[in-house]
């Protein structure tokens, strides 16, 4: 079962259990996959659904932020929610130690020896990484690696 497959029946699933609040994170996951397949007319692989969850766990995570500076917990609790949704559908996070060790792999495999090679090095992780690992860490985490 394919991803997508599993995401629909997960929706069907909180249809048949009157679960709403569920139900509603996992349409607006099933409406940005619709999105991207209609906009790029192509039909998306697991990798591009994880692609598209990542990027919705991101826009949360910044949602929470302004929802608890404005004060608005309701909100914000909404949003916890809908990651914790949302990450059901994630691989297995990988430990700091795994990512140091793909860092340090892909820093040899491109040869980079400076901040100025960043692209290069990130270019070689994002694939394997995408879903598994916090990118803005692992950004952060390559710079420091190569003396920025």
């Amino acid at each position: 079962m394919t991803l997508k497959e599993r995401i629909s029946e997960d929706m069907k699933a909180a249809m048949r259990a009157r679960d709403a609040a569920r139900l509603s994170a996992v349409r607006l996951l099933l409406a940005a996959m619709k999105q991207k397949e209609v906009d790029e007319r192509v039909e998306l692989a697991d990798a591009d659904v994880l692609g598209i969850i990542d990027k919705m766990v991101k826009q949360r995570r910044e949602s929470i932020a302004q929802y608890e500076k404005a004060a608005r917990q309701d909100l914000a609790d909404q949003e916890k929610f809908e990651i914790g949704v949302l990450q059901a559908y994630l691989p297995q996070q990988m430990g700091e130690a795994e990512v140091t060790q793909a860092i340090a792999a892909a820093v040899v495999e491109s040869g980079a020896s400076g901040v100025k090679d960043m692209g290069k090095v990130m270019a070689i992780l994002k694939p394997k990484l995408a879903g598994r690992a916090d990118m803005g860490k692992v950004s952060g985490l390559v710079k420091a690696k190569l003396g920025g």
